[in-house]
């Protein structure tokens, strides 16, 4: 089954977003501003990004999980999405039943 891993969010200042929002939520980012996390470890992550479109990103673990969870979540009403991807991609995009964009995600590699 999918997890919500995170929420990716489109900023114009990641630094003065990432200030914002680990005040806000209680949030880490250890390494890279761009990269929140809560400092429990346990819960959905926020990714800042310039370029990218505000949307979810579901993880799963492993490409049999990725393949099984597209197809349901294709048999719920969502449909794929033909978006840029490199060949060694480790998700897929889809929209939802609204057309709001999101990602599944393998996280296992």
């Amino acid at each position: 089954m999918v997890t919500l891993g995170s929420t990716v969010l489109n900023v114009s200042d990641i630094n003065r977003a990432a200030e914002f929002w680990k005040k806000a939520l209680g949030y880490i980012a250890p390494g890279d501003p761009a990269f929140l996390r809560p400092a429990s470890g346990e819960g959905p992550r926020l990714h800042l990004d310039e370029s990218d479109r505000t949307h979810l990103d579901l993880w799963v673990e492993g490409e049999e999980a990725l393949r099984t969870e597209v197809e349901r979540l294709v048999s719920l009403g969502a449909r794929r999405v033909d978006w840029p991807l490199p060949d060694d991609a480790a998700h897929v995009v889809l929209a939802d039943t609204e057309g709001n964009l999101f990602c599944v995600c393998d996280v296992s590699g």
